[in-house]
């Protein structure tokens, strides 16, 4: 039965990590068509680039329905305790956060029709904020995958930069259309852009958080022990 239990749970980790490498796709296909100067696939257009952000996102979505029966039957047929009730229970909180990952990453590569084109790109800490995001989000799946809660807990920390980059970003934004009112359409676009990386760095947060209540039992902000 252990051995059983044991396939399950190594089918599961692998699973999650798939997922995980999957968001990172996501952001890093819909960067590629957003943003200017960033390098993308060779021979990709930007449609093919919005196609592939949006068949990752669609595969992602299977994903979390199959990874919830996964810990729905775990659950229920091995009635898990300690380290493996955390971590099964912590699962559908994370692939919760991995879809929101994939929907805004496809958000963002949508919005590329409007903004790849825009040299007011080249004005603002926009790139910056991508880097930051795709590196908290990497990081957050690398601390699952590793089970490494210093690492959990540096994404939690690196929420303050991306929300220092966001308001950077914001602010630019205000002061270019102040100075030129006809690129208020394309930086209202750009705020949208920003503002979805300043979500998926709150969802890679929450997936570190859940790493961390894996491995220790306390969820970050929580106030004492969950279960």
């Amino acid at each position: 039965m252990r051995n059983k239990f044991d396939r399950q749970l190594d089918t599961l980790n692998s699973e999650l990590i798939k997922m995980g490498a999957m968001c990172e796709e996501a952001i890093a296909t819909s960067v590629s068509a957003a943003l200017d100067g960033v390098q993308k696939p060779k021979g990709a257009s930007e449609e093919e680039l919005i196609e592939r952000t949006q068949a990752i996102e669609n595969e992602i979505d299977r994903l979390e329905r199959s990874i919830e029966g996964l810990c729905m039957r775990l659950l229920l047929q091995q009635q898990p305790v300690a380290t493996d009730l955390r971590t099964i229970s912590s699962a559908p909180k994370m692939i919760s956060d991995m879809e929101r990952i994939g929907d805004q990453a496809s958000d963002i590569a949508l919005l590329s029709k409007y903004v790849s084109d825009s040299n007011i790109q080249q004005k603002i800490h926009i790139k910056e904020m991508a880097k930051a995001v795709i590196n908290m989000v990497t990081e957050s799946v690398d601390s699952f995958v590793k089970k490494d809660l210093e690492l959990a807990q540096k994404v939690m920390a690196d929420d303050d930069i991306v929300d220092s980059l966001f308001d950077k970003v914001k602010n630019e934004l205000i002061g270019l259309i102040g100075e030129n009112t006809d690129c208020g359409e394309v930086c209202m676009d750009l705020l949208m852009v920003a503002k979805y990386f300043e979500r998926i760095g709150d969802h890679a947060v929450n997936i570190a958080e859940w790493v961390e209540y894996s491995i220790t039992g306390r969820r970050h902000g929580s106030g004492g022990n969950i279960l």
